[in-house]
């Protein structure tokens, strides 16, 4: 069983091993500014280092925001096109749901970001975004920062 998600301890993060939230994936979906630090990441992963990781939940927010805007096809394309890099998605069993709940209560970020961040703790690893809302987090986790999009 894993351990409590700290309340105030920074984690010690592993450089080999990234978490994509929804922003970067995205960022890299619609071709954003951050697309091009993020293929730089896979990249990399395609051989062999770092470890790219995204919480199930993450993914799920990715879809349901592309199926919104651009239909069901769209978010089916989308994710055919994620299974095919090299990212590891992470379920969200019953330990994660409990850590994110947890960072949820203490601090102000989406429940879906909270899952990326019990991810990136879980893992001891480095948060890819720029989601703003992970300023909150980062007395937890290690955050690199994405360009936004103008």
């Amino acid at each position: 069983m894993r351990a409590k998600i700290p309340g105030r301890v920074r984690t010690m993060a592993n450089p080999s091993a990234f978490v994509l939230d929804t922003f970067a994936l995205l960022a890299y979906l619609r071709d954003e500014p951050a697309a091009q630090r993020v293929e730089e990441f896979l990249s990399a992963a395609g051989k062999g280092k770092p470890r790219l990781l995204v919480s199930m939940i993450n993914l799920g927010e990715m879809l349901f925001i592309i199926e919104r805007r651009g239909g069901v096809t769209k978010a089916q394309d989308a994710l055919a096109l994620i299974q095919q890099l090299p990212i590891e998605v992470l379920p969200a069993d019953e330990q994660t749901v409990f850590d994110a709940a947890h960072i949820k209560a203490d601090h102000i970020l989406s429940y879906a970001d909270a899952f990326a961040v019990a991810v990136a703790v879980h893992e001891n690893a480095v948060i890819l975004t720029g989601d703003p809302e992970f300023e909150t987090v980062e007395s937890i986790v290690t955050v690199e920062w994405l360009e936004k999009a103008a």
